[in-house]
C-alpha cells in the first residue's frame, strides 16, 4: 500500500551521535583508571621478583575490569539509551573473561613468583600464603566463584540453562567481588602504598557498587512504587499472541519512548519471580503502556490467563532502539514476526517519510497489521507486506532495492528473528547503507 507522502522535515540531528558520545565515555573512563592504576603501581615499588611484579599488576587490572564490569551490569539510564543494554552486555561477557584469565594469570604469577624465592614447590606455597597471608584464602574461594560462573557463561552451557538458574549462579559473581576486594584490603601492596592510592580503590570500588545498588534495586523500586502499574485489559491478538496492556499514576513522569522494552513481573502467585523482556508494542502516551508477546515459553503463555488487576513490578524502559539515534530525515521500518511490536510503536513517534516492511510467513502471521495499515495511512507511510517461506530469501539485497530505491539514504530500524535479522544486515551492506544508519537490538540480559 502506498499513500501520500508528507512533507519532509528538518536535516538530522546535528553533532557527534548519542551512541559515539556513550561508548567514547566509557572508554575514556576505562582507559584513564589504567593509567591512575599503573602510577599507583610504579608509585609502590617493584618487587626483586618478576613474576611477583606481574602478579601484582595482573591483580590490579583483574580488580579494575571488575569494578567496570559493575558498572557495565548497573543498567544506569544514561548509558543504556545510548549505548543499548545488548552491546553493554556483550562488553559485560568479554569483559568478564578478560577479568577470569587476569585473575588466573594474577594467581599463577603470584603463586610461582613465591615458589621461586622460597624454594617451596607451588601447592605448598600456595597452602603457606592462604595459612600466613591475610585474605589469600578469600581471594581463593572468589577466583573459585569466578571459575564456576565463567563456566556457566560459556555458550554450549548457557544454552542448557534456563534464563532464572543461569542468573541465580550469576549472581554469585557479587560474592566474589566483596571477596576480592576485601582481599585487596588485607594484601594489597598498592593499595596501602599511600593514603591517596587508598581513596582512590575505595572510590573506584564505591562508585561500581552504588551504581549497581541504583540502577538494578533503588531505580526500579522508586519507579513501582511511584507508578503503581496494574493490568487493565488482556486482548488475544491470534490464538499465538496477545497484548496486556498496563495502566498506573503519573505515567507521563515515566521516562519511556517508543522502541524501548521493559523487564515485567506480573506477581501471581506462580508468576511473581520471572521477569521476561518485552517491548511496548504502542508508543507511551502518558496514560497506558502496551506490551504484544507471542506464546514461546511459559511466560508468555501465561499473559494470556492474566487477571484485570494483577499487580505489575516493571523494571526499565531499556533500550537504545529510539527515534534519539536517528541520522536521517527519512526512515525504513523493517520488521518480522512479533518483531513488529517496536516497529509499530516507532512508527507513531517517527516524523519523515516512512517505509514499513513487515515479513511474515502468511498474512494470518501478520499481528498487528491493521494498526499498522491505519497508522501508515495517517502519517502518509508505505506499508509492505511480504509473505512467504524463508528460501529464496523475500528480503535480499534486489527486493529491498525494489521496494526502497534509496534505502542507502535513510535511517533503517530492524527488529525480528536473529536469523531474519542477519540476512537482512547482510542485505544492507550489499545495498551500502552505512553503519550508523542501520539500528537494531537483540534482547541479551546480564546478572
Amino acid at each position: 500500500m502506498t499513500t501520500l507522502r508528507q512533507p519532509p522535515v528538518a536535516a538530522t540531528r546535528p553533532g557527534v551521535r548519542p551512541r559515539v558520545v556513550g561508548r567514547t565515555g566509557l572508554y575514556a573512563v576505562l582507559l584513564a583508571n589504567a593509567v591512575v592504576v599503573a602510577v599507583f603501581f610504579a608509585q609502590a615499588g617493584f618487587a626483586s621478583n618478576a613474576l611477583i611484579v606481574l602478579g601484582r599488576l595482573t591483580g590490579l587490572y583483574a580488580a579494575l575490569l571488575m569494578a567496570f564490569q559493575l558498572l557495565l551490569v548497573a543498567r544506569l539510564p544514561w548509558f543504556d539509551r545510548r549505548i543499548g543494554m545488548d552491546r553493554l552486555t556483550s562488553w559485560h561477557r568479554w569483559t568478564g573473561f578478560s577479568v577470569l584469565w587476569l585473575l588466573l594469570a594474577h594467581a599463577v604469577f603470584i603463586v610461582f613468583g613465591y615458589a621461586r624465592a622460597s624454594s617451596l614447590d607451588p601447592v605448598n606455597q600456595l597452602v603457606d600464603l592462604a595459612e600466613t597471608v591475610e585474605g589469600v584464602l578469600r581471594a581463593i574461594v572468589a577466583l573459585a566463584v569466578i571459575l564456576v560462573v565463567g563456566a556457566v557463561s560459556a555458550r554450549s552451557a548457557r544454552r542448557r540453562l534456563a534464563y532464572e538458574t543461569w542468573h541465580f549462579i550469576h549472581l554469585y559473581t557479587y560474592v566474589a567481588v566483596v571477596l576480592a576486594f576485601t582481599h585487596q584490603v588485607a594484601a594489597g601492596t598498592t593499595f596501602a602504598s599511600s593514603p591517596v592510592a587508598t581513596a582512590y580503590w575505595y572510590a573506584v570500588w564505591g562508585v561500581a557498587l552504588a551504581s549497581v545498588f541504583t540502577g538494578r534495586l533503588v531505580l526500579p523500586l522508586w519507579r513501582n512504587l511511584r507508578h503503581r502499574l496494574r493490568v487493565t485489559a488482556v486482548v488475544p491478538e491470534n490464538d499465538h499472541v496477545v497484548s496486556v496492556y498496563i495502566t498506573g499514576r503519573d505515567l507521563d513522569r515515566l521516562p519511556a519512548r517508543a522502541g524501548q522494552f521493559f523487564l515485567w513481573r506480573f506477581l501471581t502467585k506462580d508468576r511473581w519471580w520471572q521477569a521476561n523482556p518485552f517491548s511496548l508494542s504502542a508508543a507511551p502516551d502518558g496514560r497506558t503502556l502496551r506490551l504484544t508477546a507471542k506464546r514461546a515459553g511459559d511466560g508468555s503463555a501465561a499473559l494470556r490467563h492474566l487477571k484485570v488487576g494483577t499487580r505489575v513490578f516493571a523494571e526499565g524502559p531499556y533500550g537504545a532502539f529510539t527515534t534519539l539515534h536517528r541520522t536521517r530525515p527519512d526512515a525504513v521500518l523493517i520488521a518480522g514476526g512479533v518483531g513488529v511490536t517496536p516497529i509499530r510503536a516507532l512508527l507513531e513517534e517517527l516524523h519523515g517519510h516512512a517505509v514499513v516492511i513487515y515479513r511474515v510467513a502468511t498474512d494470518q502471521d501478520a499481528v498487528l497489521y491493521d494498526e499498522l495499515r491505519e497508522l501508515a495511512l495517517a502519517r502518509g507511510a508505505e506499508l509492505h507486506l511480504v509473505t512467504g517461506p524463508s528460501v529464496p530469501d523475500r528480503l535480499a539485497p534486489r527486493e529491498l532495492a525494489r521496494l526502497v530505491p534509496d534505502i542507502a539514504g535513510r535511517d533503517v530500524y530492524l527488529c525480528g528473528p536473529p536469523p531474519m535479522m542477519n540476512a537482512v544486515l547482510g542485505s544492507l551492506r550489499e545495498l551500502g547503507v552505512p553503519k550508523p544508519q542501520i539500528h537494531f537490538e537483540r534482547f541479551s540480559l546480564a546478572g
